[in-house]
């Protein structure tokens, strides 16, 4: 079957992982149970219930960095503190590929409304949500799995995928909840502030690899770059050690700028020695921002996409916002020809971001199989 054929409908019926959880089963079924090697570790489930005093902390040097943009954001910066918040961003995407962001321009009260208005959304009976179930040939809407194979594993999470920008691509009003109120509006002020940030963080980024501020976005499609937002929600599980919020994966973009749930932890992110490290948000004002692969593409791998997952929890729901900043979908992208030298030959072939997301719109979250495939000779 072709994969724009396969990917019009979902392969079996959908269930919501908020009915499995709502059933009172004590077992998860089969398909929600990873494989053991791809399995939380017990001292990490230990501690994802809370953001209290009785959490451990991971050790100071593998703590994800943390960036002030205040100064930035205010344009009160001077060269050397726009050097040093360069320099600090350069090392989180060459090392981490992950790192937080503090007074970053968007208000506290907007971010809490926006988590607010999704968490009243899931929260409402599934019967009430079943009206804006999703499909696979856009996403839009409420979801519980991404791939099309048939039989595949399932991840335990529900969400609520939307497009934000372009103005053109905008998700129309069908595919918005009613329920709360408030939704869509608090989400598009949301996105519109966040927006601001990720071209903020374009401008560091690109002038961090010595190339022209601009150069980022106009690589990735200018004013017409696509923005997508999705609400995360993760029930409570009996079983939480044995499956996943959301299995491990690189995500296929340029940015995601992720608010975390101000109560309960869950995302880790694979260090450089493969060991897994849960994220403590800074603050509950932070935003966690990750390197996508089209960045670790047209920085020819300098700065790295890094893998992360989501834990689950079997005493506590989980709501997270996950907002991507995408390339348009038909502007081919490429090693920047600054990045490549005799020494550093260009990894990866042009690609647009159409051709690329289908391989995670078809398998799902498959780890770094993509952007490790797509280097030069290796296919995917």
């Amino acid at each position: 079957m072709a994969m724009a054929d396969c990917m019009q409908e979902w392969p079996e019926p959908v269930v919501r992982v908020q009915a499995v959880a709502e059933s009172g089963l004590a077992a998860i079924p089969d398909c929600y149970v990873k494989s053991p090697r791809d399995r939380p570790a017990a001292q990490h489930l230990a501690t994802a219930a809370s953001a209290g005093g009785d959490v451990l902390h991971e050790p100071l040097d593998t703590s994800i960095p943390v960036i002030d943009l205040g100064e930035l954001v205010a344009a009160t910066a001077d060269e050397g503190r726009m050097r040093q918040i360069m320099e600090a961003v350069a090392a989180a995407c060459r090392e981490w590929g992950f790192f937080q962001v503090v007074n970053h321009g968007v208000a506290p009260e907007l971010m809490r409304a926006a988590r607010e208005a999704w968490r009243g959304f899931f929260r409402l009976p599934i019967t009430a949500k079943q009206q804006y179930a999703n499909l696979p040939r856009t996403y839009e809407g409420y979801g519980s799995r991404v791939g099309v194979q048939k039989g595949g594993p399932l991840d335990w999470g529900d969400y609520y995928f939307l497009h934000l920008a372009p103005d053109a691509g905008k998700s129309p009003d069908k595919y918005w909840p009613t329920n709360p109120a408030i939704c869509k509006d608090v989400s598009e002020e949301y996105g519109r502030e966040v927006i601001r940030l990720c071209e903020l963080l374009m401008k560091v980024m690109s002038a961090s690899l010595g190339l022209e501020a601009t150069r980022f976005q106009e690589a990735f499609g200018g004013s017409e770059c696509g923005v997508c937002l999705r609400a995360n929600y993760y029930p409570r599980c009996p079983q939480p050690d044995l499956t996943l919020g959301l299995s491990a994966h690189s995500d296929p973009g340029v940015l995601t700028v992720l608010l975390a749930d101000e109560h309960v932890r869950g995302l880790q992110v694979r260090r450089a020695d493969g060991e897994w490290v849960t994220v403590q948000p800074a603050r509950h004002d932070a935003f966690i921002v990750n390197v996508g692969d089209q960045i670790q593409i047209l920085s020819n791998s300098m700065y790295k996409s890094v893998e992360h997952r989501v834990m689950v929890n079997a005493k506590e729901e989980r709501i997270s916002l996950a907002l991507f900043y995408n390339p348009r979908g038909d502007v081919p992208i490429a090693p920047a020809p600054e990045t490549v030298t005799p020494e550093r030959l260009a990894l990866y072939p042009p690609m647009t971001f159409d051709e690329y997301r289908a391989y995670i719109r078809k398998y799902g979250p498959r780890g770094k199989a993509q952007v490790d495939g797509a280097k030069q000779g290796q296919g995917s």
